[in-house]
């Protein structure tokens, strides 16, 4: 994952220290909170964003004292990456429709009333797109289905017409963030994904995702999840995370998945079972932390000779320093 530095309200522009960090393979990031920025700061974050990719965004949020203007990324006509999010309200919307050179957008403006706005035709050369939360929660995806250079969308509580998600076969990076018993069949239809989040949220299980290429799956803190049962579908998973999921009880590995090497489980606090790790043959390392798991059960059982490293974290102390002394002495690391 490129490494993120953020530059907060500079009242200069050092461009031989964001040439730096830009060719040491950083993400930088220059924020601006509040009306802070003069004609020639933009002037020349302009200049920066023609010479760079999208490593360099540019991000607006805040503004807590006023409203922000839209008009004001007429100046930055080069930006390729751009963050508009973190605002309560903002003017001239249609603004962001002249940006010609958008690649990443994120877009978090709470009282947003341009439901439609997924319609600007840049748009739709976006190759990442974040979609924060607003009020009415109301904005319609349908028009995501012409996003065909779309690779990376993270959806904040908005489901409105989501299935159209489901056409855009170039999306590689999934994240559904507080959307509600929402069927998500769509996803069935994404032949090219790789990483699938849904984090916060409700939903029981996600018993509608079939035969996939999903390799990098986290469940975390999905209200009333409790049913993993169909894990075996999920061939080519390398990587799970599941967390603050309070009605899991149980998961079993009942095939073989051949290329899982990376299992993390948080804060489950009624999952009282994990078995079927014998059919893990490339299982690396396994965190477990705040479960309902007897370590010593959970021990018994076969492990796969590929496992090198087990964290066991419950609630106390004493028993924690206890279950390391038993790791290491199975020879394993912590």
């Amino acid at each position: 994952m490129q490494q993120q530095n953020r530059i907060d309200n500079p009242a200069t522009i050092d461009t031989d220290h964001i040439d730096r960090e830009i060719n040491d393979g950083k993400h930088l990031i220059i924020q601006f909170s509040a009306n802070t920025y003069t004609d020639e700061t933009l002037f020349i974050l302009n200049r920066l964003c023609e010479k760079y990719d999208k490593s360099l965004g540019i991000r607006f949020y805040g503004h807590y004292s006023g409203t922000f203007d839209c008009k004001i990324l007429l100046k930055i006509p080069e930006v390729k990456c751009l963050y508009v999010d973190c605002l309560s309200n903002a003017e001239n919307i249609p603004a962001l429709a002249e940006l010609s050179r958008l690649q990443k957008l994120s877009l978090g403006i709470y009282e947003l009333k341009e439901t439609e706005i997924l319609n600007n035709e840049n748009f739709t050369r976006l190759s990442e797109l974040i979609l924060a939360a607003t009020a009415g929660k109301a904005l319609n995806l349908e028009y995501l289905s012409e996003y065909h250079n779309l690779k990376h969308l993270t959806l904040a509580g908005h489901s409105k017409n989501i299935s159209a998600v489901g056409h855009v076969q170039s999306l590689e990076y999934l994240s559904l963030n507080s959307i509600k018993k929402t069927p998500v069949e769509f996803i069935n239809k994404l032949k090219g994904l790789k990483t699938l989040k849904l984090i916060l949220g409700g939903r029981e299980n996600i018993h509608e995702i079939e035969d996939n290429t999903i390799e990098h799956l986290e469940i975390v803190w999905v209200r009333g999840f409790n049913d993993i049962s169909n894990i075996a579908k999920f061939k080519r998973l390398k990587f799970l995370k599941l967390e603050d999921n309070a009605r899991l009880e149980k998961i079993s590995f009942d095939t073989e998945m051949p290329f899982l090497t990376t299992l993390a489980i948080s804060n489950c606090k009624t999952l009282n079972s994990l078995t079927g790790l014998q059919n893990l043959p490339s299982l690396d390392r396994i965190g477990i932390y705040q479960t309902n798991i007897d370590f010593d059960t959970f021990m018994k059982q076969d492990l796969p000779a590929s496992l090198k490293a087990i964290r066991f974290y419950t609630s106390k102390s004493k028993l924690n320093d206890a279950i390391k002394i038993k790791i290491k002495e199975r020879g394993y690391t912590d």
